[in-house]
């Protein structure tokens, strides 16, 4: 997980480890995610109406948001935030956390997009 350097959801984490253990299953990826949870090494990245993604712990100590790509559905994460949120509730809200996401087409899949041959923009 830290060589990728961003969240991973358990198929990715099962990719990346049958690189160095071929036949590794996805129940062992499930155990080995819940054992580390649980250990405090990873934090889990939920996002709406989508799979939970996972990070490393010492990456979620700092805050920051994530991106999500439509097309190869991976995961970002975007640091720094707009303090601003605030100005946007109505008087009398009291804002007291916020979590961001936001979705388009990673720099990968989007430079496929502009070179696919015959595709409109």
């Amino acid at each position: 997980m830290a060589a990728e350097g961003r969240p991973l959801s358990p198929p990715e984490v099962l990719q990346a480890a049958q690189k160095l253990v071929p036949r590794i299953g996805i129940a062992t990826v499930y155990r080995n995610i819940k054992a580390m949870v649980e250990a405090g090494e990873l934090v889990a990245v939920p996002l709406p109406g989508d799979r939970v993604y996972y990070e490393l712990a010492d990456k979620a100590v700092h805050h920051h948001h994530h991106f999500r790509c439509n097309q190869c559905e991976k995961v970002f994460d975007i640091h720094g935030c707009d303090d601003t949120f605030a100005t946007l509730l109505p008087p009398g809200f009291v804002l007291t956390t916020h979590d961001v996401t936001l979705y388009g087409l990673c720099a990968a899949c989007s430079a496929a997009a502009r070179v696919r041959p015959g595709k409109k923009r």
